[in-house]
């Protein structure tokens, strides 16, 4: 495989400023228990809840969202727990999902957890390590939050694994970040990921657009970051060890806006170009594909598939229908949990999204597994939260998606979809499911020792050669 690097000057990191407390929100669309829990009738947001027993969380009618007082340091009988999103950005839809996802799991809990009241505390983040770590020191230091839900973005992860090292009294939970890395190679002991990672939302997409769509030669596109490099190798484990091939490869910077160039320089020789960009990135791309009359097939990241993207009006929609992707979530899953979880998504959120999103998954997912965690502990955070993390470990349970439950790592195995996108009835684009892949673990089924001796993924590794030298093909 060639390597082909079209030649791009890094964009100015995103802006640094951070929004403080829960007033913040996304305005603009630029920018995955000890036993199972019986879903309990969701309650309205940790705004003014009621406080509940420990055993089962108190019921009340659904309510719209809305965001918690934003007080300093916790109070006596309160629990507060920060939350880390890309507010801003080139990701700042995905950010206000996020939230959505943290507010529906506490609503679930009637807002507190063994008589304690829940509070939240926004943060913005920009998708950098320094600025999340930055914001994850303030929420510690500043706010006095006991627990962080977060971050979204795969550096972001990776930046906050070596942050919760230094705080091993505090416990932060993933939200959406999915830089494989987090956890299966030198994860903290309090950093733990109810949601699945990059490489795991590729599981059987590889197979389906080898086997089913035909492709043999493709070249990718992705963000030059962490996350994208673990959304390839996922892709490309199972594609190449199948027989196809990977010829070229190109990486742009977060926030790239002009893709003519790595268009011009696509090979002409191939069926597909698998794309990974995420926000506003992608429907810049798609846009600009489109435009220039792209004749290769795509192939859909996770994230350049989410919902978000399909909800944005414009040109592109005609050229993303039938589109191949996989993830977390799909949005005609027939599962009564996931059909329960999308109607409580819309009552509590009608300015929302037609269906949530895989941010939306993620950040309730995280959310839910901290909330039953600290149910399992009756909220007792004494003990420099050693019984909580403990709780933590051994917490799974069935979400909207299925069972979730961790690895030794306190990384989730869950299940995964294959989805091609498709127009409803009522015209919204949707990401229409093909296949159900369960139980992925983080090492899509190969020998662990194997899969470690490929290295960290990055954006030269690990290449088609390497993995059908490693597995066989």
């Amino acid at each position: 495989m060639s390597t082909l690097e079209p030649r791009y000057s890094r964009r100015a990191l995103l802006c640094r400023a951070g929004l403080v407390g829960l007033a913040a929100s996304a305005s603009a669309l630029l920018a995955a228990c000890a036993g199972q829990q019986p879903t309990p009738t969701p309650a309205p947001p940790a705004t003014s809840p009621t406080p509940a027993a420990a055993a089962t969380p108190t019921p009340a009618a659904p309510a719209a969202a809305a965001s918690p007082t934003v007080t300093v340091g916790p109070a006596a009988g309160e629990i507060v727990i920060g939350i880390l999103a890309t507010l801003e950005g080139a990701f700042a839809l995905y950010g206000e999902e996020a939230v959505r996802g943290v507010e529906l799991a506490v609503a679930e809990f009637g807002g507190a957890i063994a008589g304690k009241k829940i509070r939240l505390v926004k943060e913005s983040t920009d998708a950098t390590p320094q600025v999340a770590r930055e914001k994850a020191r303030k929420l510690i230091e500043q706010d006095k939050v006991d627990c962080i839900v977060g971050p979204l973005s795969g550096d972001e992860g990776l930046a906050l694994r070596d942050y919760a090292k230094t705080i091993p009294d505090k416990t932060i939970v993933n939200g959406t970040s999915a830089a494989q890395d987090t956890t299966l190679r030198d994860p903290a002991p309090n950093f733990f990921r109810f949601s699945t990672d990059g490489v795991q939302w590729m599981a059987g997409l590889g197979t389906y657009c080898y086997e089913v769509k035909g492709y043999r030669r493709v070249a990718t596109l992705g963000e030059d970051y962490s996350y994208p490099y673990s959304q390839v190798a996922g892709f490309l484990l199972e594609f190449c060890r199948l027989g196809g091939e990977c010829v070229a490869q190109f990486w742009v910077p977060i926030g790239t806006k002009d893709y003519s160039s790595v268009i011009s320089s696509m090979p002409t020789d191939i069926d597909a170009i698998y794309v990974i960009l995420g926000g506003s990135d992608a429907v810049n791309f798609l846009k600009a594909y489109s435009d220039f009359g792209g004749k290769a097939a795509l192939i859909g990241g996770s994230s350049t598939v989410d919902q978000n993207v399909l909800e944005t009006k414009g040109a592109l929609r005609s050229r993303v229908i039938g589109i191949p992707g996989a993830g977390p979530v799909a949005a005609d899953n027939p599962d009564p949990a996931w059909k329960a979880w999308v109607e409580q998504y819309r009552k509590q959120f009608p300015q929302g999204l037609s269906t949530p999103s895989l941010f939306c998954w993620g950040y309730y997912v995280n959310a839910k597994g901290l909330l039953l965690g600290l149910q399992a502990v009756n909220g007792d955070l004494s003990d420099g939260q050693k019984k909580l993390q403990a709780a933590l470990a051994k917490v799974e349970f069935d979400g909207p998606t299925g069972h979730i439950k961790l690895d030794k790592n306190r990384q989730a195995i869950a299940n995964n979809f294959v989805t091609e996108v498709a127009e409803g009835p009522d015209g919204n684009l949707y990401n229409k499911l093909v296949k159900v892949v369960e139980g992925v673990n983080q090492t899509l089924g190969l020998p662990e020792d194997k899969y470690l001796s490929l290295g960290s993924f990055t954006r030269d590794n690990p290449t088609c050669e390497k993995i059908k030298r490693t597995f066989g093909s």
